[in-house]
């Protein structure tokens, strides 16, 4: 088994490290545009694994896709992070032709290769990057419900004094600070409804925290962040590699499934070896098909905008 995460900043060189750790793969290959940057942290890597014991070979590259050759899951963090005052969308014209580029240099080497894109806006890269590399669609997947969910256990957990370990959370939609749904109907503990423990303004509060978890984060250290989007990059790759089918909100292409069609969104689907294999109908009510095509109405919106560039 072979990885790529391309991107050695702080997000991708985090997904390494939880990929490393985990011993997913032989084979690690770290990419990044920047000179020294990949060769340097993939090093750093290596110096760990005497200290933690795995046996993760990790090889860093100065954009040589040639390293890549052979990979079967390559993760996309590349491009611009945000900054204080930014929204996902404003990354779309810089991140786009990164995106594209980094998708054909992963497949000229690797055809046979399942791409994870975490590169933001990620709703539109992921739509990018089905469209742009003609790839069947069960081997593109977005990575932001996964981590949008763990931001929603976290408020929960804060509200509820429980352990994470004991919640089902999920967010759907898109991965934007307007267009992700946080399931409050469906969040249980240990099988009982967080509705029947937590009131009505409380569950408000905690969706609203939710939609803004990645802005308040940023503007508290300044970037986007990295440790819980890397450790979410890393549990989908486990999902694959593994072929655990582990059921997991990801950015994927819909054709009718939850009313909508030529768009990539968050919903649950099985993850396992061949990419995502299922998307799960979790029913949703009226307030929140309704709120999922409003979601599916701005992303769209967003990829629109893919139109007028140049790539």
């Amino acid at each position: 088994m072979k990885i790529t995460v391309v991107g050695a900043g702080a997000v991708g060189a985090t997904v390494a490290d939880n990929i490393a750790r985990k011993e997913l793969c032989q084979e690690l290959v770290l990419v990044d545009i920047k000179e020294g940057i990949a060769e340097g942290k993939a090093m750093d890597m290596n110096q760990t694994a005497t200290l933690l014991g795995f046996d993760t070979r990790v090889i860093g590259s100065t954009n040589d896709y040639t390293k890549t050759a052979g990979t079967d899951v390559a993760v996309i963090t590349s491009g611009i992070p945000r900054k204080p005052g930014m929204t996902r969308e404003e990354l779309i014209g810089t991140n786009a032709s990164i995106v594209k580029g980094v998708t054909e240099n992963i497949l000229k080497h690797s055809p046979n290769a399942i791409i994870v894109v975490i590169s933001n806006p990620m709703d539109t890269m992921t739509y990018l990057a089905l469209k742009s590399s003609g790839l069947p669609k069960n081997r593109i997947i977005g990575m932001g419900g996964i981590l949008d969910s763990a931001r929603f256990k976290y408020y929960l957990t804060q509200a509820l004094n429980c352990s994470a370990a004991d919640l089902h959370a999920v967010v759907v939609g898109g991965h934007g600070d307007t267009t992700m749904i946080p399931l409050t109907r469906l969040a249980v503990l240990n099988g009982n409804p967080v509705s029947n423990l937590l009131d009505a303004a409380t569950l408000q509060k905690v969706a609203a925290d939710t939609m803004v978890g990645g802005a308040t984060l940023t503007k508290l250290i300044g970037t986007s962040a990295w440790y819980a989007p890397g450790a979410a990059g890393a549990a989908l790759v486990e999902s694959i590699v593994r072929d655990e089918k582990k059921v997991f909100p990801c950015c994927v292409a819909l054709d009718g499934e939850y009313g909508q069609k030529d768009i990539c969104l968050g919903v649950p689907v099985v993850i396992g070896k061949n990419g995502w294999e299922k998307i799960v109908d979790y029913k949703l009510d009226a307030a929140e098909q309704d709120a999922f095509n409003k979601s599916a109405d701005a992303v769209r919106s967003m990829n629109s905008v893919l139109d007028t560039l140049t790539l």
